[in-house]
C-alpha cells in the first residue's frame, strides 16, 4: 500500500527535514532583523512660502525652494502682510529628496502626509467641521538644471480636524492647534530623482473656500519610504523573492509529476495543494525587478491583488483540508460541498480588491486622491477595517474547530488498532502522531497569518487615524513571507506520493488480523492512510 511521504519517510529522516525547515523559518526571520533595515523611513519637511508675483499665476510655472532659480520667500504672513501680499499669491513648496540626496526606484512607492501648523487667534477660529480646499501640483526632474516636467496636478479638500487643548482668551492667542495628519498623496512608482510639490489655499469669501479654517502659519509635510519603500529592505526583499521563486517551482513540478504518475486520478486534496503551490509560486515571481528599471506605477496595486489571491488559496486550503478529513466517503473529493466555507473567503477577498480598487486604482490618475479623505469614505474604509479583523478573528476559531473535529474523528478510528499486531499497531499510531503535529503547525501557521494580516490592516491605516501604530519591523516581515513558502513546500513535499511501499510483507502474512483495517481503510482511495482512516462511510 503505497502512500504519501509523510507516512512512509523513516523518522530519522523526517526529524531531519523539520530541523533543515525550522533553521530556514530562523534565518527568514535573522535576515530582515539582522540584514535588511528597517522598512518604514519617514522624512519630516517644511514648506517653504514662495511669492507669485505674476498676475493671473502663469500655469507650467513651477517654485523651488532652494538652489540656483530658488522663488522669492517670505518667512511668515506677518511679512506677508507688510508687502500687501495676498494669500492667493503664496505657494507653499517642498522639494523631495533634501539637498544633497536624491530619490531611488528602489523606494518602490512615496507617501506623503500633510500637516497644518494652525495658530489660535480670537477673531480668526477653526470652525466646526472646516474644510481645507488644496491646490496642489506635482512635478519631477532627473537632473538638477533639467525643466521641471508636470506628473499631476488637483484641486483637493481635506476636513480639519483640530483641538485646542487650551482656554481660548487672548492671552492664549499664538498657541497652536493639534491637527490630525491628512492624507495628502501616494506615487506607486519611485522612477525619478526629483520631485516638486507646489500648493496654493486659495481664497474666495464669496465661495466660502478656505474661509473659516484658522489662521494657517506652515505646511508640514512627512515623506515615508512606507512599508516597503526602504531601499535596502526591499534591496533584501527582492533577493528573498528570487531565490524562494525556483525553490518552489521545482517543487511544485516535481509534486505534480508524482501525482499524474499514480494509477488513479487525483482526488480534490491533491488538486487543492497543487492550486496552492502555483498561487505560492505567482506571489514569489519578482516581477518587482521590472519596477526598477521601468515606471510602472500600476506595481502597489498589481502587488495587492496577488497578495489577495494567495490569502484566499491559503484559507480556503486550509478549510478544504481539514474538511476532507471530516466528510464521508460519499460527500468529500467534491469542491461544490465547500461552498458555504469557501464562498464567504472569495467574497471577502473580493471586497478587499474592491477596497484597493476604490483608492489606489483611482490613484494610478490622481495621486492625491484619499478615500480617507471624506467622513463617508474614512467611516467606510474604518468598517472595512475593524470588520475585516473581527473576521479574520472568526476564521481562525473556526479553523480551530474544525481541526478538534478531526482529531476527535481520528480518536474515533483508533478503535481499529487494538486488533492488529503489534507492528502495524505502532504504525499506525506513528501515522497518527505526524497527522496531529502536522494540524498543529498548520494552527501555528493560520494564526500568525492572521496576526499579519490584522497589523497589516492597522499599519495601512495608522496616518489615517492620527494615532499610534503597531510597528512593524523587517524581520516580521520575511519570518512570515518565508513561513508562507516553508509551509507551502511541506505540504507539497510530505504529500507527495511516496515510491516506498511500507508492510508488504507483514500484509501477506497478516491478512487475518488486518480485516477490519483493510475493510475501513484501504478501499478508500486518498493520498495518505489517515485521510482513508477518517471516511466515514468505510464499508463494513
Amino acid at each position: 500500500m503505497a502512500g504519501a511521504i509523510i507516512e512512509n519517510m523513516s523518522t530519522k529522516k523526517l526529524v531531519i527535514v523539520g530541523v533543515i525547515l525550522l533553521l530556514f523559518q530562523a534565518f527568514s526571520f535573522m535576515v530582515g532583523g539582522l540584514i535588511a533595515p528597517s522598512p518604514t523611513t519617514a522624512v519630516h519637511y517644511l514648506a517653504t512660502k514662495c511669492v507669485d508675483a505674476v498676475k493671473g499665476h502663469q500655469s507650467g510655472r513651477w517654485f523651488m525652494p532652494w538652489g540656483p532659480n530658488q522663488c522669492d520667500k517670505i518667512q511668515d504672513f506677518d511679512e506677508a502682510m507688510s508687502k500687501k501680499i495676498e494669500a492667493n499669491d503664496i505657494v507653499f513648496a517642498v522639494h523631495i529628496p533634501l539637498p544633497n540626496k536624491e530619490m531611488s526606484p528602489w523606494f518602490q512607492f512615496m507617501l506623503v502626509i500633510l500637516q497644518f501648523d494652525i495658530a489660535f487667534k480670537m477673531y480668526n477660529q477653526i470652525e466646526d467641521g472646516a474644510v481645507a480646499t488644496i491646490d496642489v501640483g506635482v512635478a519631477y526632474r532627473d537632473d538638477m538644471l533639467g525643466e521641471w516636467t508636470e506628473m499631476a496636478h488637483s484641486i483637493e479638500r481635506r476636513k480639519l480636524s483640530c483641538n485646542f487643548t487650551t482656554t481660548k482668551t487672548y492671552e492664549n492667542e499664538g498657541r497652536y492647534y493639534e491637527c490630525d495628519l491628512l492624507p495628502f498623496m501616494e506615487l506607486g512608482n519611485v522612477a525619478h530623482k526629483y520631485y516638486l510639490l507646489n500648493i496654493r489655499l486659495p481664497v474666495s469669501e464669496r465661495n466660502k473656500i478656505n474661509v473659516g479654517i484658522g489662521e494657517i502659519k506652515d505646511i508640514r509635510l512627512v515623506v515615508s519610504s512606507g512599508i516597503h519603500q526602504n531601499g535596502g529592505f526591499t534591496k533584501v526583499w527582492f533577493a528573498m523573492k528570487t531565490f524562494l521563486t525556483p525553490s518552489i517551482l521545482i517543487i511544485l513540478v516535481w509534486y505534480w509529476r508524482r501525482i499524474t504518475l499514480m494509477t488513479r486520478p487525483p482526488v480534490l486534496l491533491e488538486k487543492v495543494i497543487f492550486a496552492l503551490g502555483l498561487c505560492m509560486t505567482f506571489i514569489n515571481i519578482p516581477v518587482e525587478w521590472f519596477s526598477v528599471g521601468f515606471n510602472w506605477t500600476w506595481m502597489l496595486l498589481f502587488g495587492d491583488i496577488r497578495q489577495g489571491i494567495f490569502y484566499a488559496m491559503l484559507l480556503s486550503f486550509w478549510i478544504i483540508f481539514c474538511g476532507e478529513h471530516l466528510m464521508d466517503q460519499m460527500e468529500r473529493n467534491r469542491f461544490s460541498i465547500y461552498w458555504k466555507q469557501v464562498g464567504p473567503i472569495v467574497f471577502g477577498s473580493f471586497c478587499l480588491f474592491i477596497f484597493d480598487m476604490c483608492e489606489r486604482g483611482v490613484q494610478l490618475k490622481n495621486p492625491f486622491y484619499s478615500i480617507w479623505a471624506s467622513d463617508v469614505g474614512t467611516e467606510l474604509a474604518m468598517a472595512f477595517i475593524i470588520v475585516a479583523g473581527i473576521c479574520a478573528c472568526l476564521y481562525f476559531l473556526f479553523l480551530c474547530f474544525m481541526v478538534f473535529q478531526v482529531f476527535r474523528n481520528i480518536s474515533g478510528k483508533r478503535s481499529s488498532l487494538p486488533a492488529m499486531s503489534k507492528a502495524r499497531r505502532l504504525h499506525y499510531e506513528g501515522l497518527i502522531f505526524r497527522f496531529k503535529f502536522l494540524m498543529l503547525v498548520t494552527l501555528t501557521c493560520a494564526a500568525m497569518t492572521v496576526i499579519f494580516f490584522i497589523i497589516s490592516q492597522v499599519n495601512e491605516g495608522h496616518w489615517h487615524w492620527g494615532d499610534y501604530t503597531v510597528q512593524v519591523n523587517s524581520a516580521f516581515f520575511t519570518g512570515i513571507y518565508g513561513m508562507w513558502n516553508l509551509y507551502v513546500f511541506a505540504i507539497m513535499f510530505l504529500y507527495a506520493p511516496s515510491h516506498k511501499r511500507y508492510g508488504d510483507e507483514q500484509s501477506r502474512g497478516a491478512s487475518g488480523e488486518d480485516i477490519q483495517l483493510t475493510t475501513t481503510i484501504t478501499h478508500v482511495d486518498g493520498p495518505t492512510e489517515i485521510y482513508k482512516m477518517t471516511g466515514k462511510a468505510a464499508q463494513e
